[in-house]
This record gives C-alpha cells, structure tokens and sequence, in this order.
C-alpha cells in the first residue's frame, strides 16, 4: 500500500462516518423539532457539537485551500455561530468529495511537495502535502470523538467511527480470513 492508497481509503472512511454522525445528527435534530419546545429543546451540548463539527469543516476548507495553493478568506478556525446543520452536512459531505478526488489523483511526488502557507493567526507554517493530509484526517477522527463525548444519545455510531470497522464493512470478504 502507497502513502496515496492509504490516505484515499482514510479519505473514504472519514467521508463515511461523516455521513453516520450527520445522519444521526439530523435525527437527534427532528426528534427536538417533534418535542413540545420545538427548536429551543435543542441542548447546550447539541449546539456545541455542531460547533466543534463546524470548526473541523473550517479546518478542512483551510487545508484544501493550501493543498491547491490558493488564498481563503477564514480569519479563523472557529466561529461564534454554526451554519444550520442541513448546511453543513452539505457543505461538509461536498469537502469530503473533494478530499477523495484530490487524494485519488495524487501522485508520489505531489506527496512529498512542501508548501508554505499561512495560518488563520498570520503565523507561518509549512507542511507536505502528506503531512497536511494526514492532518486534516486526524484533525476531524478527534472532532469526532469530541462530538459522541457530547452528545451519548449518538453513541451507536460514535463506537463505530473506526478504521477496522469501516474496512470490514466495505469489504466483508476480509472477515472470512
């Protein structure tokens, strides 16, 4: 397996289980539409959790802006106010796309180019495309886990964002071995 081939299949999976948390998200999210409070039933911790996805998405915007070598206009990582959740799961679902096109094409040397860029405080950093990449992938495993730590109603499938069970599920046959 190549550094591209590994970081494709990461890819991959992130999109997945992005998916599985944003669908549980959503469900979480009707269920307090249905209660008798409506949109205010919503809790401190749902709001955070959409928070923290939310800043992960910023983060993975950044790194794709200086994957391709291009400017951004985020002044920072985070921000006071999460995009409604059907926007983000959008938005997110769409980057994700973008990250396995990116990292399917990718080749060796691509890899190992480094690039300098600036962070969202103005400090100056510089990365390969690999590390960035390997970043961007750790980057939102944690958010992830920070999200099912907030909210144990979407435990299910926080206990499922794993790589070993993402490519048993993909490729049952590895399970017959």
């Amino acid at each position: 397996m190549t550094a591209q081939t590994l970081l494709n299949s990461l890819f991959q999976y992130k999109a997945s289980v992005d998916d599985e948390l944003l669908d549980a998200l959503s469900a979480l999210s009707a269920l307090s539409a249905l209660s008798a409070l409506g949109a205010e039933a919503q809790s401190d911790d749902f709001r955070s959790a959409v928070r923290v996805l939310n800043h992960a998405h910023l983060v993975d915007r950044i790194f794709a802006a200086n994957l391709q070598g291009l400017d951004h206009a985020y002044k920072a990582n985070w921000s006071r106010e999460a995009p409604p959740l059907a926007q983000l799961s959008s938005d997110i679902r769409a980057t994700d796309r973008w990250y396995i096109g990116y990292t399917s094409r990718i080749g060796p040397e691509e890899m190992e180019e480094i690039i300098d860029f600036t962070f969202t405080d103005g400090g100056r950093g510089r990365m390969s495309r690999e590390e960035m990449l390997a970043h961007v992938v750790t980057h939102s495993g944690y958010h992830r886990g920070e999200v099912g730590r907030l909210l144990p109603q979407i435990e299910s499938t926080a206990m499922r964002d794993v790589f070993t069970g993402y490519l048993h599920r993909t490729d049952p046959a590895r399970r017959q071995q």
